[in-house]
């Protein structure tokens, strides 16, 4: 994510420069063409398109800010119930003969919202994960088609364990699944935004509409521009443009880009609330990368 007030002039020529070149060459083409070849520009009604086209970019784009805006949301909640059941496996497991299965629920915490991570972003489960279970943990769950479910499952097994010893009773286990349902529900939420992309229509049809636009936008306005045509007709297409890839990049909060929902860095926060929740050291917060917080 973003995170600089002001836009980075180097990041914002990387991601509009090609489509802005091949924009302002036919530009060029159809001005040289209409005084080197003099022909009468059909008369377009390039407002009522223009108008068009903005209304179904806006749409779309609203769109994709919306299912950014869910991942936020799912993440936000994921940080709070990651430190509900940091409290509650805190408070329930006073007992000194727990303290080392409320330690592994803790630190099984950190390493599912990690794995969770990175199955979002189709990265590798790395030492991030496996770095906070047991050797003789990390087989089982991680081996899963759903590895971060894997880690939750046995996470709900852990409490079951310590209602069995005494350690909690039947309504602190209670308690502490409802935390888990909220966990795991937040992951559903998150995987059914990853694993459903927008529909075909939303997609396709409006990347073809405003690259048809910006094909005709010179055409209609040579006549009225002459050699000022490509500097107008290159600004205002350039704009249809930008709108459009704003869908492109919000569309996927967890592609792992620059625009994306910052995976890590909440995860990090997850990370150091908790083990500061049961008295251990923590790391530093995460900060912005050249203005980007991953």
């Amino acid at each position: 994510m973003i995170v600089d007030p002001v836009p980075s002039l180097r990041r914002l020529a990387a991601e509009v420069w090609k489509p802005l070149t091949l924009l302002f060459v036919w530009d060029c083409a159809v001005t040289i063409t209409y005084y080197v070849l003099p022909f009468k520009a059909p008369s377009l009604p390039l407002t009522i398109f223009g108008s068009a086209l903005a209304l179904f970019l806006g749409f779309r784009s609203n769109s994709a800010y919306q299912r950014w805006w869910e991942g936020r949301i799912l993440w936000g909640a994921m940080i709070n119930a990651s430190r509900s059941l940091a409290r509650a496996a805190r408070n329930f497991l006073p007992d000194p003969q727990a303290r080392d299965l409320k330690r592994e629920i803790v630190m099984r915490q950190i390493a599912y919202v990690n794995a969770l991570r990175c199955q979002l972003r189709r990265q590798p489960i790395g030492e991030d994960v496996t770095s906070f279970l047991r050797e003789e943990d990390r087989g089982k769950a991680l081996a899963r088609a759903n590895p971060a479910n894997g880690l939750l499952d046995s996470t709900g097994r852990r409490i079951d364990i310590a209602r069995r010893e005494g350690w909690i009773d039947t309504i602190q286990q209670a308690q502490m699944e409802a935390v888990l349902v909220d966990i795991a529900n937040a992951q559903g939420g998150m995987e059914r935004i990853k694993n459903t992309p927008l529909p075909m229509q939303y997609r396709f049809l409006p990347t073809l509409f405003a690259h048809i636009f910006c094909i005709l936008l010179p055409i209609g306005l040579v006549e009225s521009l002459g050699f000022a045509t490509p500097l107008g007709s290159t600004v205002a297409g350039l704009m249809f443009l930008a709108v459009l890839r704003i869908g492109d990049d919000l569309v996927d909060p967890f592609d792992n880009s620059v625009h994306d929902v910052p995976l890590s860095a909440m995860c990090r926060t997850i990370e150091i609330d908790l083990l500061q929740s049961i008295g251990d050291p923590a790391p530093e917060p995460a900060q912005p990368v050249r203005g980007v917080l991953w």
